[in-house]
């Protein structure tokens, strides 16, 4: 620390070029920092997955419906202890743009299937005796201002009413929030009931169905039970751990995760090129001022950590700005209006982040420190 007023000295010689090559690391860790965000929200879904819930779909495609009926013939299989089912509802509220996830569900048994959504108990009762009840997630409660005993109107792009209309109204009875910030708040549920009765074609039908297991370590074994139940069928099934389902979910917009790999790996690449010409530059300008210092008793060892310590300083305190900005700006909320339900800056990811700062830091010095501890007192007093 004793040298700290010498490397920050050297750093503010030429101002102009730090400040550049600060403002490029600090964009390159905002960057960082949203594209975590992104990748969290797009395939963060995996997380929060039970590992005790298995998701059965038609062996063909997702979009493709199973019988209600299997529901009770899946409950009779060895090692499940519950199943329920959810369908696609694909609707928007108002507008096009304010897309996000509705389903209909058995209220009791949906609220047993995943009790990291929280709903108060007088809420729940009143969705239980309310045949057009739905609940909504906190996160889009918010996002459109809704509260308990709100009529909300939402026109679906699939389902079709018996009056022969798309627009279906729904009481919000009760806002659910998550029991961690995994947990996704952004869906609406609604009585399956009052859609199946309500809706005109695919009657008795439903997208997929959840199933909860008994002991986990018997997830391969169940799934194929359950598989072979509706073997030869005309609705012959896929199961898989909710965890897998929800990741090749993700994965129809592409591998998230190398996407945001690829990208960052080219920015710090960049920024790398960036900071370590600029210490290049930084030691043949001060060559023979780090003769002096050789001169006057500064070791190799010790002319190699200044170096090393300027380049570390500028890179962590550039990457220290970008994160601190990047998780200001995440903390507001999801830019897209909700349809990213799990936008957050991961913790994990921040100490990446900070790790990141200090390797960058060591890589654009470690050349530049090297050649200042190999130089020469008489070649350094000699370019003076």
């Amino acid at each position: 620390m004793k040298f700290l007023y010498l490397i920050w000295s050297n750093l503010k010689r030429k101002k102009l070029r730090t400040v550049l090559t600060l403002l490029s690391i600090v964009v390159a860790f905002i960057l960082f920092g949203f594209l975590s965000a992104i990748k969290q929200a797009l395939a963060g879904g995996v997380a929060m997955a039970g590992q005790n819930r298995l998701v059965v779909r038609h062996k063909v495609s997702i979009i493709q419906s199973l019988p209600q009926s299997y529901k009770a013939r899946m409950e009779r299989i060895p090692g499940v202890a519950l199943a329920t089912h959810e369908t696609w509802f694909g609707g928007v509220y108002q507008d096009p743009k304010n897309f996000f996830a509705q389903m209909p569900v058995i209220p009791e048994e949906f609220l047993d299937m995943w009790p990291e959504n929280i709903l108060p108990p007088d809420q729940k009762q009143a969705w239980l005796q309310t045949r057009t009840g739905a609940i909504v997630g906190r996160k889009t409660a918010e996002r459109f201002h809704w509260k308990v005993g709100d009529r909300v109107p939402i026109q679906s792009s699939i389902w079709t009413k018996t009056d022969g209309s798309r627009l279906w109204e729904f009481d919000i009875v009760g806002i659910f929030d998550g029991s961690n910030k995994n947990t996704d708040t952004t869906p609406l549920f609604f009585r399956y009931d009052y859609f199946d009765e309500a809706r005109v074609w695919s009657k008795g039908q439903v997208g997929w169905y959840v199933v909860r297991i008994k002991d986990p370590e018997q997830a391969g074994e169940v799934a194929n039970l359950i598989d072979k139940e509706f073997e030869n069928s005309a609705w012959e099934t896929k199961t898989e751990p909710e965890g897998a389902f929800l990741q090749a979910w993700a994965k129809q917009i592409g591998d998230i995760t190398t996407i945001t790999a690829s990208i960052l790996s080219a920015v710090f690449f960049t920024i790398l090129l960036v900071t370590g010409n600029t210490m290049s530059q930084s030691v043949r300008e001060r060559t023979g001022e780090l003769g002096v210092l050789k001169a006057l008793g500064f070791t190799s060892g010790q002319t190699l950590s200044l170096v090393l310590a300027e380049s570390c300083l500028l890179a962590v305190l550039g990457g220290g700005i970008g994160l601190g900005v990047a998780l200001m700006l995440i903390s507001r909320g999801d830019p897209t209006g909700g349809m990213l339900p799990l936008f957050y800056f991961p913790t994990l990811d921040v100490l990446t982040g900070i790790a990141f700062g200090l390797a960058l830091g060591l890589l654009a010095g470690v050349f530049p420190a090297l050649q200042a501890m190999r130089l020469r007192v008489a070649d350094a007093l000699r370019r003076m």
